[in-house]
């Protein structure tokens, strides 16, 4: 048992150092800011904020024409009906009409006022989502630098293990080892090959993350 016991802890130690060491050798960041720019141009939710900007900028664009509805014309056309009636009307010919709607005029400043508040406020969001998608592309971008080193490192380590289990199975056959400890050394094996698929495991969830946002594949990324 203290074979086993001190074993662990060491491969624990050499996992966590290797980890840390590899990191930030293997971050890329001009790549980074090539994936930033792919989810700019591919994810769905950017171009609703971008349509969002253009409607509310056409919003100005139509509050501002809408002056021309402040003001209405109209013409009635009277014929010229010499038969004497019983309501004669007074004037005859056509007859020009211009009204001015004095509620329309006070109301058209604010509307543009809000027209212009909403855009801004389009534009606010858009910029804040613009930061939150930065900020998620790069914890995608990390979590996958972190899971490859962490594979690469358990990879090493197992093969650290699989020499051991060879070298205390040749002690064992030659009687210069007991079984327990054998059958530790094997037990220990089966546990890093478990770690090496999880770590794996956790390389595919973490691409598959990032790919959400790009849009396409990491392997089309050159």
């Amino acid at each position: 048992m203290r074979y086993a016991v001190f074993l662990i802890p060491l491969f624990l130690i050499t996992l966590t150092t290797h980890a840390q060491e590899s990191l930030s050798k293997d971050v890329d960041y001009a790549y980074l800011e090539k994936l930033i720019a792919i989810t700019r141009a591919n994810y769905p939710k950017i171009k609703m904020y971008e349509d969002r900007v253009v409607v509310a900028e056409y919003a100005i664009k139509k509050a501002k024409l809408s002056y021309f509805d402040i003001f209405n014309f109209s013409y009635l056309y009277s014929p010229n009906n010499n038969t004497a009636t019983i309501s004669p009307t007074l004037l005859s010919g056509y007859q020009l009409g211009f009204f001015v709607n004095i509620g329309a005029i006070l109301q058209k400043p604010s509307q543009i006022k809000q027209a212009k508040g909403e855009l801004s406020v389009t534009q606010h969001d858009k910029e804040a989502f613009d930061l939150s998608m930065v900020a998620e592309v790069k914890k995608r971008y990390f979590t996958l630098i972190q899971k490859r080193a962490v594979f690469k490192v358990r990879s090493n380590a197992a093969l650290d293990v699989e020499s051991m289990v060879s070298s205390v199975k040749k002690r064992f056959e030659m009687g210069q080892e007991t079984l327990e400890k054998y059958n530790q050394t094997l037990v220990m094996q089966t546990d890093h090959y478990q770690n090496l698929l999880n770590a794996e495991s956790d390389i595919l969830i973490a691409k598959s993350s990032l790919e959400e946002l790009l849009g396409q594949k990491l392997e089309d990324i050159k």
